[in-house]
């Protein structure tokens, strides 16, 4: 899940961007309007956690031109205009969803996951490829019935791959979707993460690298 955060206020955008790579997103996080709009016509985020009084591009303008975009990626409005009439008028602008700060981060994440559901394809419960089975609500994966223990860029990259069994993506693709803008593009963070995961994952080898393309799971 790719997540962008613009908020202005540092320490609790940073706060956000901290506590949601824990729960496994990739997020980027920006202090500015005019940021956010550099970031959004470059990258395609599941979903952006916005401010509304922004310096630079107010986030309602922000909120106006996904909304008249047509964009996939869903807007979480976050904000201290917490009263009905400034939420009605949020929504009315084409955010997906409105929370008012002070919030409870456990909500903030529970919604974020809900939009993130609604942005993309819908996909099964669990997620499945010969022994292996992936559950993303949970957190959880398994092989032939053992538990792995996998980092979070480990399981995004499973499930990246479980998504579309028998599909190669590439791993520029898999750095976008996994990552997030600490990831330095000329690494070779997808090749040794890949390694970890194919130790974790045991015999006998289910992902296949593709020479000049990517990688791929399960049968082509």
């Amino acid at each position: 899940m790719r997540v962008l955060v613009v908020e202005d206020f540092e320490v609790l955008a940073r706060s956000i961007g901290t506590g949601l790579r824990r729960e496994g997103m990739a997020v980027d996080v920006v202090l500015d309007g005019t940021a956010a709009l550099q970031r959004l016509a470059g990258t395609r985020y599941d979903v952006v956690i916005l401010d509304r009084d922004l310096p630079g591009v107010h986030g309602d303008e922000i909120c106006r031109r996904l909304a008249l975009g047509r964009c996939a990626t869903r807007v979480l409005m976050l904000t201290a205009s917490g009263t009905i009439e400034d939420r009605v008028d949020g929504l009315s602008l084409g955010a997906d969803d409105y929370l008012a700060k002070p919030f409870a981060f456990a909500e903030l994440v529970a919604r974020v996951r809900a939009l993130a559901r609604r942005a993309t394809p819908p996909l099964p419960p669990t997620l499945e490829c010969g022994d292996i089975t992936l559950d993303p609500a949970r957190r959880t994966a398994f092989r032939a019935g053992r538990r792995l223990d996998l980092s979070p860029r480990e399981f995004g990259l499973l499930e990246c791959l479980l998504a579309v069994p028998g599909v190669v993506i590439s791993a520029e693709e898999l750095l976008e979707r996994v990552w997030d803008e600490a990831a330095d593009p000329f690494s070779s963070a997808v090749k040794h993460t890949m390694h970890r995961l194919r130790a974790k994952l045991g015999d006998p080898p289910v992902i296949e690298t593709i020479r000049e393309g990517g990688y791929r799971i399960g049968p082509s």
